[in-house]
This record gives structure tokens, C-alpha cells and sequence, in this order.
């Protein structure tokens, strides 16, 4: 079953001229749920093994409200490189005007360059509710109840 996909427009800025050789985040192919964010760093960035730094892109986003922007590992890089990003999903919040930048992690032992115009990171355009709590001394039963992690087995 497939569901109906809805496109919505976003405004997007480069902060610099000096950026134009770096690619504005796109969809590799037509099934993509994320965009491919690309580096703008100066040359080459050296991260560390261990090591996490803010690694800019060079542009900054205007969601519309009700949305937001997260930002994701790329498998590859972890599963090749070992790098991640730190606080996976990272989200860009509607009301948030300043240049998207990545915490970019490297769990590997060795270190990793990041090169201008590498693809370091996905961002998924998502809807989100905003929620108005109902305090209650107590809530419904389900079958699951207090089970927590690894309640339902393999």
C-alpha cells in the first residue's frame, strides 16, 4: 500500500558566495526519505579519532511551522568509517534562522577527513505535534503494562 507523498516548499539561503561549489542538501534517488547534507568545510578537516566537532554546510533553512528538520547518520560512513553524529536525530526547530551544522562524531580509532563537498549527514523533513498535557493520578491497562525493554522477546 502505498501512502501519498506531501511535497512542501522550503526556503533555503547560502550564507556565503563562497559556498556556491558546495551542494545544497538533495534526494540521490527518487525513493530517498532523506536529503544528502554536504560539508563546507575550507579544504580538508582533520576529525579526530574520538572526536566530535561542528562541521558547517553553509547555508541556513526557514521551515515552515509544524515541521521540523533532522538530521541523521549516513550508514556508509558509519558502517565504513565508523563516524556518527552525536545527537542522532539532531533537530532543527521552525523558529531557527542560524546555519545548519553537523555533530559530526568519530567512534573510530583512526582519523577521518572530511573533505569540502563530502556528504556527511541526512536530513528528514518531518511534521510534529505539539502536545497539551492531562495530568491524571492513573491511566488505562494494556496487555503490555510496565514491560520494559526487551519485555517482548526476540
Amino acid at each position: 500500500m502505498s501512502h501519498p507523498i506531501r511535497d512542501i516548499t522550503v526556503e533555503i539561503s547560502r550564507l556565503s558566495e563562497s559556498t556556491r561549489d558546495v551542494p545544497l542538501p538533495a534526494y540521490a534517488t527518487e525513493g530517498s526519505a532523506g536529503m544528502d547534507v554536504c560539508a563546507a568545510v575550507e579544504g580538508e578537516f582533520v576529525l579526530k579519532a574520538g572526536s566530535t566537532s561542528l562541521i558547517p554546510t553553509g547555508f541556513a533553512i526557514a521551515l515552515p511551522s509544524g515541521y521540523e528538520a533532522q538530521i541523521r547518520p549516513r550508514s556508509g560512513l558509519a558502517i565504513r568509517h565508523e563516524i556518527g553524529i552525536m545527537n542522532s536525530p539532531g533537530t532543527i526547530d521552525p523558529d531557527y534562522r542560524g546555519e545548519v551544522k553537523i555533530v559530526l562524531t568519530n567512534f573510530g580509532a583512526e582519523d577521518f577527513v572530511v573533505r569540502r563537498g563530502d556528504r556527511i549527514a541526512q536530513m528528514v523533513i518531518a511534521r510534529y505535534a505539539r502536545v497539551e498535557w492531562s495530568e491524571t493520578g492513573s491511566l488505562d491497562e494494556t496487555n503490555r503494562g510496565a514491560g520494559g525493554f526487551g519485555h517482548t522477546g526476540r
